[in-house]
């Protein structure tokens, strides 16, 4: 049997937006540890910091106190060309809006973050059929975003935020925008790649089917996980 190790360690998480006419903490003595291959879900009202939280994690946003490690990067250390390559080789990102590139084709919008971080095209071709294969597209791959169906853009996220074999996947409100049988199948689809590639997953959601199918599930309560 593997032994499982500790792929997140939070310790402390604090994050304050300061404007002219006030101080707003929105996370505040946040701790989290995640062993590798777990699949976090994170729920809570509008507003109390999910969304900050993974956009941290993610190394897009910075906390205003604490530590923040996942793997052998130390968040709050690292400057931004650091932060830079953390994403580019850590973290898959799924987001609410698929982002594709509206003039490249499904193929191109996953193959592009692996080809640009210097694979070889042929190589990163290749591995971006295999994802669409997997994620049931590989007959749309030369269709362009505005051709595809909305669960069929978001199914092509799913397998860009692989592409790049990362250690962990962050999904920010992954089926928000889809109406109930797509958001369905994307959640049962996102669960099930991270599963097949032996992935960390760390989801925030209002979907309670979709927390659902999370081995932990935390809330955040005025700035904590609880």
């Amino acid at each position: 049997m593997t032994e499982l190790k500790e792929l997140i360690k939070i310790e402390n998480l604090e994050k304050t937006y300061i404007t002219a006419s006030e101080h707003l903490t929105v996370l505040r003595g946040l701790n989290l540890s995640v062993q590798s291959g777990t699949k976090v879900v994170i729920t809570g009202e509008s507003g109390c910091g999910k969304s900050t939280f993974l956009g941290i994690l993610a190394g897009i946003d910075t906390p205003t106190a604490g530590s923040v490690a996942a793997g052998p990067y130390n968040l709050a250390a690292m400057d931004e060309d650091a932060l830079a390559e953390y994403r580019s080789r850590f973290v898959g990102l799924v987001f609410q809006f698929h982002y594709l590139l509206k003039d490249f084709t499904a193929l191109e919008n996953v193959y592009m973050p692996a080809y640009m971080a210097g694979l070889p095209r042929t190589k990163a071709r290749e591995l971006a059929m295999a994802l669409l294969s997997d994620v049931g597209l590989a007959d749309r791959a030369g269709h362009l975003p505005s051709q595809l169906s909305g669960g069929e853009r978001q199914r092509v996220a799913v397998a860009r935020a692989l592409i790049h074999n990362p250690e962990l996947i962050l999904a920010d409100e992954p089926t928000g925008n889809l109406d109930p049988a797509n958001a369905a199948m994307i959640g049962s689809l996102l669960f099930s790649m991270v599963e097949q590639y032996h992935k960390t997953l760390i989801l925030v959601t209002h979907d309670r089917k979709l927390a659902e199918l999370g081995d932990v599930r935390y809330e955040i309560k005025e700035g904590r996980l609880v």
